[in-house]
């Protein structure tokens, strides 16, 4: 008898268990402002549509209002940056009370070349960040120029197509899965012997610690995507060396968008380091480093 009434619990275990993974509730995805410009009003409106009319037919992902979602990011101050740490990233998304978000820029420009007196470009330029992480998923920059600004504007808004956005709603859900899978799979365990000095807290405990110095500096470049859109941006990376003063791991902790960000990874990859020591002894350690990105002058 007791048999059998462990079987029937057992059973309904299971039921409630598929029951649960198939009613789980979709993610939340919010559009957030664009900046101040028309062309941004106008491109976040039109975002949000065509996103409205994908999440409609896909059961993963659900847009929230975003008149709601505006006035929350506005209070608590969020201004539009678009070069946020993942604290940061995570406190607006929170504030917001999304999974992930979309922000950016997006304007129109009256540009002149050489070739071409005067002509406008009309651009938008698309963040899609995991309010989990804090991590930046992926971007996106569509383009546009034209004669007039009107016209330029407008055929940038006619690249905003739900067949043009469909799969980055479906990379949402993918990246979702991918960093719930990341979460359970984590060894709490693994780095409890690096000594931290990627925080003030960290390196004022450790004065009596001799740093790690890199063998030869490497600059990341800048990249082209980032010099089409004259950005300008700091990508911060925590790093861990280890005691044979190979890099362990790269972390970015504050994202640029633009190829930046892996560009400041693969560089640093490839960088060698003398190893910290205390007492004469090397040691491994976690430290952060900064990459000021600006824009080149015109030549």
């Amino acid at each position: 008898m007791k048999f059998r009434l462990v079987l029937v619990i057992l059973f309904v275990t299971l039921c409630a268990a598929r029951a649960g993974a198939s009613e789980a509730r979709p993610l939340t995805l919010a559009v957030l402002d664009m900046g101040g410009s028309p062309t941004a009003e106008r491109v976040a409106e039109r975002l949000s549509k065509v996103v409205g009319s994908i999440v409609r037919t896909d059961g993963r992902v659900t847009l929230l209002d975003r008149g709601m979602s505006r006035a929350a990011a506005r209070g608590v101050g969020y201004a539009g940056s678009l070069n946020m740490t993942l604290a940061e990233a995570r406190a607006l998304g929170a504030a917001v009370g999304c999974d992930f978000f979309i922000t950016g820029d997006a304007q129109t420009l009256r540009r002149s070349s050489s070739t071409r007196p005067v002509y406008y470009e009309s651009y938008a330029t698309l963040f899609f960040v995991s309010a989990q992480t804090g991590r930046l998923a992926f971007w996106l920059r569509p383009t546009a120029e034209a004669d007039t600004a009107e016209s330029a504007e407008t055929a940038l808004l006619d690249k905003f197509t739900a067949t043009v956005f469909g799969p980055y709603v479906g990379i949402v859900a993918e990246t979702a899965e991918r960093e719930e899978r990341e979460r359970f799979s984590s060894d709490e365990g693994a780095g409890a012997a690096v000594i931290d000095l990627s925080t003030d807290e960290g390196a004022a405990s450790n004065k009596d610690l001799r740093e790690p110095a890199p063998y030869r500096r490497l600059r990341p470049a800048y990249t082209d995507a980032a010099a089409r859109a004259e950005a300008e941006a700091t990508v911060d990376a925590v790093v861990e060396i280890g005691a044979d003063g190979v890099v362990a791991d790269v972390r970015v902790v504050r994202w640029a968008g633009f190829d930046l960000d892996q560009e400041v990874v693969a560089t640093v990859k490839r960088m060698h380091f003398r190893p910290a020591q205390r007492d004469g002894e090397p040691v491994a350690v976690r430290v952060l480093l900064r990459y000021n990105f600006r824009k080149p002058p015109k030549s």
